[in-house]
């Protein structure tokens, strides 16, 4: 995945010529006004309703904590919320994600690194929110998520991916049906680790488009 949030249109349409088809974004509004717009025009502030006219044949995923005031927008935008870190916010994007024609897979984010980083904190809630999850018809279970410790040793961040590894264990043996096949973990700093201990999918920003202005 390429991370796109503060990135211009421009440097999006250059990701996509050179193959790029799957998108994160931080921030729904911001999304929003990148992907929602006919290919070619400049996006405006509040922008069009959110029609995906731009970028048809890409995916684009919310990766950021979401707002439960954006969750209705949230779950007609993006193809995927990886970020969903309580239990209130698995309830409100539910409540909008059953106006689709088909459920929003999610993603789990499981808190493993800094105490300011969200997240569910431990594999308990982590269950609860699962059942939570597979109870509400208009989402469908993919994975879980985690960011290891910033700028940490590499034990630090191993035993960061190994917790999420170990979580999804717990999750199959509880709820062998769903789908927790995701494992999205490892940035442009450690994606290298990630891969080692089991990452299904990398968040990829930096390394991709260079450092940002923001």
């Amino acid at each position: 995945m390429a991370v796109s949030k503060f990135q211009p249109i421009a440097a999006i349409e250059e990701a996509r010529k050179n193959g790029v088809r799957l998108f994160g974004e931080n921030r729904v509004r911001e999304a929003a006004e990148k992907f929602s717009v006919p290919a070619g025009e400049a996006p405006r502030p509040g922008g069009p309703s959110p029609s995906r006219t731009l970028f048809r044949d890409c995916e684009v995923h919310m990766i950021g904590s979401l707002q439960r005031n954006k969750a209705k927008l949230a779950a007609r935008l993006f193809d995927c919320v990886q970020s969903l870190d309580r239990e209130g916010i698995i309830v409100e994007l539910a409540k909008h994600a059953g106006e689709r024609e088909t459920p929003l897979p999610v993603l789990l984010e499981l808190h493993t690194g800094e105490s300011s980083k969200s997240g569910f904190p431990d594999e308990e809630s982590l269950m609860r929110a699962a059942e939570l999850l597979l109870a509400s018809p208009g989402l469908s279970a993919a994975g879980l998520m985690t960011m290891a410790p910033f700028a940490a040793g590499e034990s630090a961040i191993r035993a960061s991916f190994r917790a999420l590894v170990h979580a999804r264990g717990v999750l199959v043996s509880h709820f062998p049906r769903a789908d927790w096949s995701c494992l999205s973990m490892g940035m442009s700093g450690d994606f290298e680790i990630a891969v080692e201990e089991g990452s299904t999918l990398l968040r990829v920003g930096t390394a991709i488009f260079g450092e940002r202005s923001q």
